[in-house]
């Protein structure tokens, strides 16, 4: 696929990316204590730095390595998890406001001062919540695959709901959660970014599956969009740079939901990709990590 942006990204003058020793498959788990809670976290790439924070019951483990791997060929990209999911211990904030408040100590336990943001699904909602609680830590946003904050238009699918719910999730229902089913393109490329993702062992018994855990996730996804605290104002009248990345055809956090902010929002972009679902970044994995490089190399204030 062409697009006029893609050109320009072609055509820019990035600098020469740095070499890179550890690849998304082969760095190490690290670990930080942050609230006396052991943090895992992986480090790759070089170059500013940008931290990525995951979706509901998503892991270090379940990023596409492609992704990853092309993001730190310019930045370095931090990818966690959270208290209570995958390699960390300590329990799950059912508020928001409180996953914020983890995100911006665990940057401080590593030595991160200012940095890029990306969150996917509710890591965008965690990476939002960052960035309207401590603007003078997130130098940019990207939010992939999720909503504002308040109520939206579309709401969730009912059968994006029953997929999610499931305690190990198949080829088929990744093909429903994250992909268009009903395209033969975004099947061959769910079923690609599967094995990519899979070529790592074990991921299934480190993704949370109990149902009190999925509550936890829930209650504060249910918080963000009644929106109590009145950050959605707040979205608008932020200038930090922001890039919203969503699939057509998203069955949880309708990209269309965007739409009523786009001519409010004071400092943000928007793609929008064909065919594609709740994990847009997963079908088209270097695409997604150069619109993001290319966003904060022209943005850079």
């Amino acid at each position: 696929m062409k697009t006029p942006l893609l050109g320009l990204l072609m055509a820019a003058p990035l600098s020469a990316p740095a070499f890179a020793q550890d690849t998304a498959d082969t760095t190490e788990t690290r670990y930080v204590q942050v609230n006396g809670d052991r943090i895992a976290y992986r480090r790759i790439g070089s170059g500013s730095p940008i931290v990525l924070a995951n979706r509901m019951r998503g892991t270090l483990d379940t990023w596409d390595p492609l992704f990853l791997d092309t993001l730190a060929r310019h930045h370095t990209v931090i990818t966690f998890d959270y208290p209570g999911a995958g390699y960390s211990s300590g329990a799950l904030p059912d508020d928001l406001g409180k996953v914020a408040q983890f995100v911006d100590r665990f940057a401080t336990a590593i030595k991160l001062d200012k940095f890029a943001m990306a969150g996917w699904s509710w890591g965008g909602f965690t990476t939002q919540t960052l960035l309207l609680d401590k603007p003078e830590r997130v130098t940019h946003a990207v939010l992939i695959g999720t909503n504002p904050p308040g109520p939206g238009q579309i709401p969730i699918q009912q059968v994006f709901i029953e997929r999610a719910l499931k305690a190990v999730n198949d080829l088929a229902d990744e093909e429903v959660l994250f992909f268009d089913p009903s395209s033969e393109f975004s099947r061959r490329m769910a079923n690609e970014s599967r094995d990519r993702i899979y070529a790592r062992p074990d991921v299934v018994s480190k993704i949370p599956h109990s149902m009190d855990m999925i509550q936890t996730y829930l209650k504060a996804a249910e918080a963000f969009g009644q929106d109590s605290t009145g950050r959605r104002a707040k979205l608008t009248q932020t200038r930090t740079p922001i890039l919203v990345i969503s699939g057509d055809r998203d069955t949880s956090t309708a990209g269309q939901n965007w739409f009523p902010l786009i001519s409010q929002m004071r400092n943000a972009q928007f793609v929008f990709y064909p065919e594609s679902g709740h994990g847009p970044q997963h079908q088209y994995p270097e695409l997604s990590a150069q619109y993001i490089t290319d966003f904060i190399a022209r943005t850079n204030k």
